[in-house]
C-alpha cells in the first residue's frame, strides 16, 4: 500500500485559502491570519506574497478588481475551495487517527 496523496497544503497556504473565503487584500489577510491563529503565526509581507503569487500560479486563489488600486485584492477559486476540503479532511484524519491511538493508552 503506497501513499496516493502527498500533496499536503503548507501552514502559509492552508491559512491564506482560509482567509480569502471573502475577497481580501494582502495586510487584511495577515491580520486575518494573526487573528484566527491567536496570534501563533505573524506572516511577514515577503512570506505571503510569495505564497500568493505561488497560489494564483495554481488557479487555487484569482486577484480581483479592487476599489483602491493600490491594493491587489485576491478571493479562493473554487478549484481552490476543493483543495481546501480536501485538506480539511485529511487534518481531520490525522486528528481522528491520533485520537484512536491516545484513547489506547
Amino acid at each position: 500500500m503506497g501513499i496516493t496523496n502527498t500533496s499536503a497544503l503548507t501552514e502559509t497556504a492552508y491559512y491564506i485559502l482560509l482567509s480569502l473565503q471573502k475577497q481580501s487584500h494582502g495586510y487584511a489577510i495577515m491580520q486575518n491570519i494573526t487573528a484566527i491563529t491567536n496570534g501563533r503565526i505573524k506572516m511577514g509581507a515577503g512570506t505571503l506574497y510569495g505564497a500568493l503569487s505561488a497560489l494564483n500560479a495554481k488557479k487555487l486563489i484569482k486577484e480581483c478588481e479592487s476599489d483602491d488600486p493600490a491594493r491587489r485584492e485576491y478571493i479562493i477559486t473554487n478549484e481552490g475551495k476543493a483543495v481546501l476540503k480536501k485538506e480539511i479532511e485529511r487534518i481531520e484524519e490525522l486528528l481522528n487517527n491520533a485520537k484512536l491511538y491516545f484513547s489506547e493508552e
